[in-house]
């Protein structure tokens, strides 16, 4: 498949793509919110670096290797990964989840949008454009009133809107690396047997003997989390070769909508007007997505 890709192709390209994202939306939501458990996010992206490592370098001699024009997009990838990663424990270290991660979320679609309309020519319907701007906006929606004003608050949402950079930035990467590598499975499992390492050195680094105490007591929640989000992040480069980009992550980004009703059910946190609005919004988007 060339480096443009499915450029006609609408929402997914097909209804197994749509569930395989929602289903990739859902898992996304469950190990985001199994994290939530861990009191320190340092030994929890360390344990997933590990898990992730674990579950994917046994594959590499049984799946096929991705094409050589894919490599450039792997390394590129593996780095906006981990950028993506620390960015992430500055933005919840500045500001609380529920304020920093829709914020992140909301504004990867609109710049992936913009991206690959750019660089690959994918050009969305009039309603698949409307639905990704509903959805980032329905995502945004959620922190609405949850971040405070103020000078105070700029540095979280500043490290959230970096955050939402890198998601862009890797999702248009492996876009066009999984469709030059003629393999998902080979592309994703290279993908994160190269990027799993760095966390659990740079944290290693940080921590040194402390930090085999405070993994000891978490590993098989560690292990959960690496072995869903391998899957989820998996189906999505999935649907990458047979969907528009900016479409597919605007999908995948639903999860947001299964994280609040996690945390209303199974954390006890208020589900308000607000949410309520914004998983209509979001869900009127998916609809909208699967215009034709």
């Amino acid at each position: 498949m060339s480096a443009a890709g499915p450029a006609g192709a609408g929402a997914g390209g097909g209804s197994a793509v749509v569930a395989a994202v929602l289903f990739a939306a859902v898992l996304h939501a469950t190990w985001n919110a199994l994290a939530k458990s861990f009191s320190d996010r340092l030994a929890a992206f360390a344990l997933m670096g590990l898990a992730t490592v674990a579950c994917t370098a046994p594959l590499l001699p049984l799946v096929p290797t991705p094409a050589r024009a894919a490599w450039w997009a792997l390394g590129t990838s593996a780095v906006l990964h981990t950028g993506y990663n620390l960015l992430l424990l500055a933005s919840y270290r500045l500001g609380e989840f529920n304020q920093v991660y829709p914020l992140a979320r909301g504004t990867g679609p609109l710049l992936v949008a913009a991206v690959a309309a750019g660089l690959l020519h994918e050009h969305l319907g009039g309603a698949q454009l409307a639905g990704v701007l509903v959805v980032s906006g329905g995502i945004i929606l959620l922190s609405a009133g949850r971040v405070p004003a103020g000078a105070s608050a700029r540095p979280a949402i500043l490290a959230a809107l970096a955050t939402g950079v890198m998601i862009a930035s890797y999702t248009v990467v492996d876009g066009i690396g999984v469709r030059h590598s003629g393999t998902a499975i080979g592309y994703t499992a290279w993908l994160f047997t190269l990027e799993g390492p760095a966390m659990p050195l740079y944290a290693l680094a940080l921590r040194r003997g402390g930090l085999w105490r405070t993994l000891q007591g978490h590993w098989r929640l560690g292990v959960l989390c690496g072995v869903l989000s391998v899957t989820a992040y998996g189906l999505v480069i999935w649907a990458q070769t047979r969907g528009a980009l900016a479409a597919v992550a605007a999908l995948r980004e639903s999860s947001v909508v299964v994280a609040a009703a996690i945390g209303a059910l199974v954390f006890h946190e208020r589900f308000g007007r607000r949410r309520i609005l914004a998983s209509a919004a979001i869900a009127t988007g998916v609809v909208l997505l699967n215009v034709h």
